[in-house]
């Protein structure tokens, strides 16, 4: 007969729980996505399950400098569910651009062409910035695509933005997701508040 000790029985606890972790963290990846003016860089998050079965699909629009990064704290929380991505804007950080700076409604352009190249028949955004004038423009190109809309900052321009919109929206303070600059609870919170509005409290 053969006994098994607690401490083993500990230890066996703890490793299947890491490997239940592990296969509910989202993978977190880095690529280049064709659009009209060249390659878009992004940075995205893929639910460990595979995305069969996952929630409609987040694009995180950022304002100046244009670069995905500024979402990178949001993809491990966010991306549990549904795939997450956060693209470096056309002429922005490591994406391609054209000629000349571009207008929110070309800009938007380039985001539709990456959409219907991964053929998502239903985004949520998420925009920070001067990222709002491109969600709009997003809305007014692919009005039936889109299904929540969330907006930052909180100030009376984005509030009466959104005020506007006839998809559900939320206004929150993103500014807050750099935890570098603020404590780790507020981001917690934050990321909370945008998983109940986009569905997955």
């Amino acid at each position: 007969m053969s006994f098994i000790n607690q401490s083993s029985i500990t230890s066996m606890t703890k490793a299947r729980r890491a490997i239940s972790f592990m296969q509910t963290e989202p993978r977190l990846r880095r690529a280049y996505f064709d659009c009209r003016y060249g390659q878009l860089h992004m940075r995205y998050a893929i639910p460990a399950g595979g995305g069969f079965d996952e929630a409609t699909t987040l694009l995180c629009l950022p304002g100046a400098p244009g670069s995905g990064r500024f979402f990178a704290p949001l993809l491990l929380p966010l991306g549990r569910d549904r795939s997450v991505y956060a693209p470096d804007l056309p002429g922005c950080g490591e994406s391609d651009g054209g000629a000349e700076a571009l207008s929110s409604a070309e800009t938007a352009e380039a985001l539709g062409d990456f959409l219907d190249s991964m053929h998502v028949r239903q985004v949520d955004l998420l925009a920070h910035e001067g990222g709002v004038q491109i969600a709009v423009a997003l809305l007014q190109q692919r009005p039936t695509q889109i299904a929540r809309v969330v907006l930052s900052p909180d100030t009376d321009a984005v509030r009466s933005e959104a005020r506007s919109l006839r998809h559900p929206s939320l206004v929150i303070d993103l500014r807050a997701a750099d935890e570098r600059a603020h404590g780790g609870s507020e981001f917690e919170r934050q990321a909370a508040q945008l998983r109940e509005f986009l569905g997955l409290a």
